[in-house]
């Protein structure tokens, strides 16, 4: 851990900021300006929006303000996970942040939350062109620490552009607040002359595909606690492991490992080259054998144990899929499965339902419109059970750090079995059991719940499930990555070589 030589006493002024978007570059429709606006926050608005939150812009702003310091508050951005970024958006996005800092007073310091896995039609690595403007507006001597998803594709070149990185140590994120504040603690020790940063990246040449990025089960959990352990010891500033966002077709698309410590290369080096190792020894525990989707909601009918959770690991919102996939839905009607619940995004068939009224009779031809990765429509006929504008709250820290969430228009449709259809208008990721209790639906007296995802799912749905069923199920965020064409990765890289 770093140790103060000093007492802070002086009082700096800290800029804060950030762009985030997890981009799939396998994902058919591209991610656009209209996308980011209801994540923008910009001056004043900013502290506001990120007020109270588990956000790691929270933990800035929490230990900055602890700490007596100024706060120049630029612009904050994000969008749900979709396709690559548009260049209008990337632009506008970076020129409004820019636009931002260049207003306020020159900062001392700046904190930048970015997520490490952004992709623009204009540049593969749009986090690190994002950090490197912020550097050439801030000038090479103001230091710049900046926060990354767990996700991260971490590349030279968001290293070389900032004085320290720290990327969240959690998935599900839940520890977004307290990393947030760590990054605060880091700016000021480096405003303060305590610490001299020396950052050294090591990456694996692998996959490490996202079935075993669960960072409290083997094989990262082991390697999570030794970073955490190694970033308490004196000399070091922050330890940093990645797993990787599998699912964008970029050079530095990967696991990596981020060493920093107190003026000592050397070490910065050898940690992270001990750690990255450690990762490429663990090939043969990345298996896959997962069901498929008919056989996972046999499993879900026949498990004594309630409910089920089906995780259609191909339709996993939170990794940029359209959230409209087909595939265990077709099986839940096929199979006559009773009480079970799937989320579909269907803003057309949620109209529809809205202008049938409660309690009508409706038949509707729901999801699959995307492509044909993801299905075709599935036909159902139900009841109206309920209309919601799909506005819920979140207290406990989940994944992503929000604390409040909105799927729009919102139709839920009881079949014969008692199976629910929730169709809603925005593609909202599961990460609160609040998404289905505020549609009037218990989760703990359903059967089977579908929950379109991979990891982050686990903070809220873990604690009341009887069983889990990961499925290999198709779309642009498939499980297996030899499912994909990968054309800008760096070669070799185990499994795809």
């Amino acid at each position: 851990m770093y140790h103060q030589r000093r007492p802070t006493v002086k009082t700096w002024c800290v800029a804060v900021g950030g762009i985030a978007h997890e981009s799939n570059t396998f994902a058919a429709k591209p991610t656009s300006l209209e996308a980011f606006t209801r994540g923008w926050a910009r001056g004043q608005q900013l502290l506001e929006r990120w007020k109270g939150t588990h956000h790691e812009v929270t933990g800035y702003l929490e230990t900055l303000t602890a700490r007596g310091q100024e706060i120049v508050p630029t612009l904050t951005a994000s969008a749900t996970p979709g396709g690559a970024v548009t260049a209008d958006a990337f632009e506008t996005l970076t020129a409004e942040l820019l636009n931002e800092l260049r207003k306020a007073p020159p900062p001392d310091g700046m904190l930048l939350a970015q997520h490490g896995a952004m992709v623009s039609e204009e540049y593969p690595d749009g986090d690190g062109e994002v950090i490197r403007r912020v550097r050439e507006a801030l000038g090479p001597n103001v230091p710049l620490v900046v926060t990354l998803d767990f996700h991260t594709n971490l590349s030279q070149k968001m290293v070389d552009h900032c004085d320290a990185i720290l990327i969240y140590r959690t998935n599900p994120h839940v520890d977004q607040r307290p990393r947030g504040a760590r990054a605060a603690e880091v700016l000021l020790s480096i405003l303060n002359g305590e610490v001299r940063p020396i950052q050294r990246l090591a990456k694996p040449p692998m996959v490490w595909n996202i079935l075993h990025q669960y960072t409290r089960a083997e094989p990262l959990r082991s390697i999570m606690e030794d970073a955490a352990r190694l970033e308490e010891q004196p000399g070091i500033v922050a330890v940093s492991v990645a797993a990787g966002y599998p699912y964008a077709d970029v050079e530095e698309m990967g696991p990596a490992v981020l060493v920093v410590t107190d003026g000592d290369a050397e070490r910065a080096e050898r940690e992270a080259a001990r750690l990255s190792a450690w990762m490429d020894s663990l090939r043969d525990r990345l298996a896959i054998r997962l069901p498929d989707p008919a056989e996972a909601v046999r499993r879900a009918r026949a498990s004594s144990k309630a409910p089920v959770v089906i995780v259609e690991m191909g339709d996993n919102i939170g990794g940029g899929s359209p959230g409209d996939s087909t595939a265990i839905l077709r099986e839940l009607v096929d199979q006559g499965a009773e009480r079970a619940v799937s989320v579909i995004y269907d803003p057309e068939a949620a109209r529809a339902c809205a202008l049938a009224g409660i309690g009508a009779e409706v038949e509707l031809s729901v999801g699959g419109h995307t492509d044909a990765l993801h299905g075709a429509p599935v036909e159902i006929a139900g009841e109206v059970r309920s209309l919601h504008i799909g506005q819920f709250e979140e207290p406990e820290p989940r994944h992503g750090g929000a604390t409040r969430g909105d799927q729009g228009l919102t139709a839920v449709v009881e079949l014969p079995t008692g199976t629910r259809v929730v169709l809603n208008s925005r593609r909202t990721a599961p990460m609160s059991l609040h998404q289905l209790t505020s549609v009037g639906i218990v989760p703990e007296q359903m059967k089977i719940l579908v929950v379109k995802a991979a990891i982050a799912y686990r903070a809220a749905y873990e604690p009341i499930a009887g069983e889990i069923i990961e499925c290999d199920s198709p779309g642009v965020t498939a499980v297996n990555p030899l499912r994909f064409q990968y054309h800008r990765v760096r070669r070799p890289l185990w499994p795809l070589d």
